[in-house]
């Protein structure tokens, strides 16, 4: 049987564009099909931008699906650029008519989506290494996710996550890389080539987070994690104010003093009015590697401390949500843009890494202040 262009069209339907995650058919990216009677098929592709990252593998996944049907001899995979004005209307249809001012989709009062802000009293105690982890056992778990680096001076999340492309900007959208089915923005992606250091001060800081939150097309996220900066500084601040729905993560170390900064760190929800969605203690404990001990190399204890002080300060139960092993592998799967969750699932870290991430994911948000699209009627 000759393949029809509606064949054809069906199966250029599965292919979603890396960035934007939504099948190209859908967002207009089919320019043309043509079939010869021989059986060769030749598809006509608009790509975003001039130059596109992921062409390549835009082309690959064409190709493979087109090949599947029946009849087909062989695929040809043709390259344009959409023009100015087909760049707004696919602006319109993913993000619709707004105005000047962009919105922060994730702060209004119907978005589905979580966010947890994940901070810290003071840096060195893994907060970045559980934040890339949690998003990693979140995504392999089916979830939508996306992951903000907004430790501007300290960014580290692309290389923990192996991402080395680019955004890519589509009239004033930014598309994210995405990796392990994560989406990604960092201050690390716009930097010239090299280890520069991105000397900032606060008005600079907080539009840097704005573009990353409304600038950025994330889609329909379950969860976004956002990597704070160490303390309960300038974007801290920012995020109460732009982000008053986020939840708070602390991280701490079990010794006392990292507890007690990690106690500050948390206590900034008493003046933004947030909720803490817990503690999480990492560097627990050292496995023994001769026998079944555990070795307390940071001491004990600090995580339920941290627990307890925000209870009392708070007023409402905070939980330690887990304590996560040393592993050096957890240290190796950063370097290596390879997350443990992923690389070795059964790893003691990644097995409460994961049971966190997973607890996390169970707790639903509240339809307090959604619009359920009821009207009352009259009764007859």
């Amino acid at each position: 049987m000759a393949p029809t262009p509606e064949l054809v069209m069906a199966a250029l339907a599965t292919v979603n564009d890396p960035e934007i995650r939504r099948p190209i058919t859908e967002i207009d990216m089919v320019k043309s099909v043509d079939i010869s009677p021989d059986g060769m098929v030749r598809v006509g592709i608009f790509l975003t931008v001039s130059g596109c990252p992921l062409k390549d593998t835009i082309t690959r996944d064409v190709t493979s699906a087109v090949s599947k049907i029946d009849g087909v001899s062989g695929v040809q995979v043709e390259m344009d650029v959409m023009s100015t004005e087909q760049r707004k209307a696919l602006q319109t249809k993913l993000r619709g008519n707004r105005g000047p001012e962009k919105e922060i989709p994730f702060a209004q009062a119907g978005s589905l989506t979580r966010v947890f802000a994940v901070a810290s009293g003071k840096g060195g105690v893994g907060k970045s290494s559980v934040t890339v982890n949690l998003a990693a056992s979140m995504a392999a778990n089916g979830l939508k996710v996306g992951v903000v680096d907004a430790d501007i001076y300290g960014h580290s999340i692309p290389r923990m996550l192996g991402v080395s492309e680019r955004p890519t900007k589509v009239e004033d959208m930014i598309m994210p890389p995405v990796a392990h089915d994560i989406k990604v923005i960092s201050v690390g992606m716009f930097k010239p080539e090299g280890n520069t250091p991105v000397v900032w001060r606060g008005p600079m800081l907080d539009r840097a987070l704005h573009q990353f939150l409304a600038d950025v097309y994330w889609g329909d996220l379950d969860v976004l994690l956002m990597d704070l900066p160490p303390g309960t500084g300038d974007i801290a601040i920012s995020v109460a104010q732009r982000m008053p729905s986020a939840e708070i993560l602390v991280v701490t170390t079990p010794q006392q003093a990292a507890a007690e900064v990690a106690e500050r760190a948390g206590s900034i929800a008493v003046q933004t009015h947030q909720q803490i969605a817990g503690v999480i203690e990492n560097m627990s404990w050292l496995p023994c590697p001769h026998c079944d001990e555990r070795i307390s190399v940071f001491g004990e204890g600090g995580g339920q401390t941290v627990a307890d002080a925000l209870t009392r300060t708070l007023g409402a139960r905070v939980p330690l949500l887990g304590q996560v092993p040393i592993d050096m592998r957890l240290r190796e799967g950063g370097d290596e843009g390879k997350p443990l969750v992923l690389s070795d699932p059964d790893a003691p870290a990644a097995v409460e890494l994961g049971r966190i991430a997973a607890g996390l994911s169970k707790k639903s948000g509240s339809l307090k202040g959604m619009q359920l699209g009821i009207s009352p009627t009259r009764g007859r």
